[in-house]
Formats: C-alpha cells, structure tokens, sequence
C-alpha cells in the first residue's frame, strides 16, 4: 500500500528561535501588532510503500529520528493516511 506523510518540525518551546522573532518583529513593523509568539518550522511530505499503516507509521517515525529532525532542538509531529 502506498501512504502520504504529512511532517510538521518545529523548534522546541525552550529555545530560542531567532527566525520567528524576526517575523514577529516585522509584524509590528506593519501594523499587525496583535500577531506575536511566531515560531518558524518546516513541513515535509512524503509518500512510503508500506505493508500496512503501522508499517509505514514505523519508518516516518524513524526517518523524523535520524534524518528530519534534530531532537536536541526541534520537536515533530506527523499524520499518515492511505493514497
């Protein structure tokens, strides 16, 4: 079976991310002063050959531990569903 995988890596809370801080002072800059707390992430799709979803379920999880995320500084969250 094939399965879409959608990635969501964010930077942890306890960190420091200088990116959003960036966008959140520009926010101001344009008159959008109600927008604060920005946090810039990364969002990847990808398609698996899987058995079965706990099949594909397994190696998304294993390719957001060793390649798409860092766990030191960003966190991750997926959801997978048949194609």
């Amino acid at each position: 079976m094939r399965f879409k995988a959608e990635i969501d890596v964010m930077p942890l809370d306890a960190l420091l991310d200088p990116q959003g801080k960036a966008v959140t002072g520009s926010m101001k800059n344009i008159g959008l002063d109600a927008i604060d707390g920005v946090r810039i992430g990364r969002h990847v799709r990808l398609f698996v050959e899987a058995a079965s979803k706990e099949d594909a379920d397994k190696m998304v999880d294993e390719a957001c531990k060793k390649l798409l995320a860092n766990q030191i500084m960003e966190s991750y969250v997926y959801e997978i569903e048949a194609v």
